[in-house]
């Protein structure tokens, strides 16, 4: 079952509030009586619409539209001005502030729900093809693009020998298409996937760069880098993929190389990972090499 959209309501008057919250009963409700409490609320929770009061005393609606588009985690929730203003000048204001659109008091509840809707419908849309965009659509981790527009983004900020790129490629795995098909393939890619995605934090950065290959983005030290490589590589081996009654055993070989005075690009960096793989493949695969 899909779950229910969160919406933030923003008003100084409790009465307001109350009605919205009557008229929204099929999504799921914050509310906030002032404008800092609104900024709060959307900084630390997951709000997918607000419903933000124009006058209020201290932080009024404007200032805080602009604050949150300011702010990276917020600047995408769209946001609904609450207004009793009707008058050209009024709106623009509203529009020029970052708003998607206007609901005017006193509330018209068919009028409210509909544009709520039809802006809730706009934002999962295009959370959608955000997703399509940055997301491999087989496995769920980064697709090559947002791999190495994340990975650019953090090479500029690493130092020295604190960055180490790993690629992970399978073992043998046009073996797996030849032998039982690609549906059997494409299940043996999303199953490693998810096994290598479990081992890693959040902070590294996991895409799939190829077509049985991953790269991975560490930010830590060389013994930690290993550790979690070799358990990536490890849980690999020791994994059991059914497939009509099939145990699909795969193994897969994995090169590592660090960031340094020579190795000053990104690119470079994965192609000096990309070296010790075939090395680890050379060697008889189901290893890691690293390549200083």
């Amino acid at each position: 079952m899909k779950s229910k959209s969160n919406i933030l309501i923003v008003d100084d008057t409790p009465t307001n509030i109350e009605i919205l919250v009557d008229l929204l009963g099929d999504y799921n409700i914050a509310v906030s009586l002032d404008g800092q409490g609104a900024i709060d609320i959307s900084k630390n929770s997951s709000i997918d619409l607000i419903l933000l009061d124009i006058m209020m005393p201290e932080l009024d609606g404007f200032e805080v539209c602009k604050q949150l588009k300011l702010d990276p985690k917020t600047k995408d929730i769209p946001i609904i001005f609450i207004t009793a203003k009707t008058d050209e000048e009024s709106i623009e204001n509203a529009y020029n502030a970052g708003g998607v659109d206007y609901v005017t008091k006193p509330f018209k509840p068919r009028e409210v729900c509909a544009r709520v809707k039809v802006h809730m419908e706009h934002s999962e849309h295009m959370k959608r093809l955000d997703y399509l965009a940055s997301y491999d659509a087989m496995t769920d981790v980064y697709n090559r693009r947002k791999f190495f527009e994340l990975g650019e983004d953090i090479f500029k900020h690493t130092k020295e020998n604190e960055l180490f790129a790993v690629i992970l490629d399978i073992d043998h795995f046009k073996r797996v298409n030849d032998n039982y098909g690609h549906p059997a393939g494409d299940m043996v890619i999303r199953e490693i996937a998810q096994v290598v995605y479990n081992i890693l934090d959040d902070n590294m950065i996991f895409g799939r760069i190829g077509g049985e290959e991953f790269a991975i983005l560490l930010h830590t030290t060389k013994d930690a880098a290993i550790k979690i490589t070799e358990a990536c590589r490890k849980a690999v081996e020791e994994l059991s993929i059914m497939y009509n009654s099939i145990n699909l055993h795969c193994t897969m070989s994995t090169g590592m190389a660090c960031k340094s005075k020579e190795v000053d690009t990104l690119d470079l960096l994965l192609a000096k990972a990309d070296e010790a793989l075939y090395e680890a493949k050379d060697n008889g695969r189901n290893q890691l090499i690293f390549r200083s």
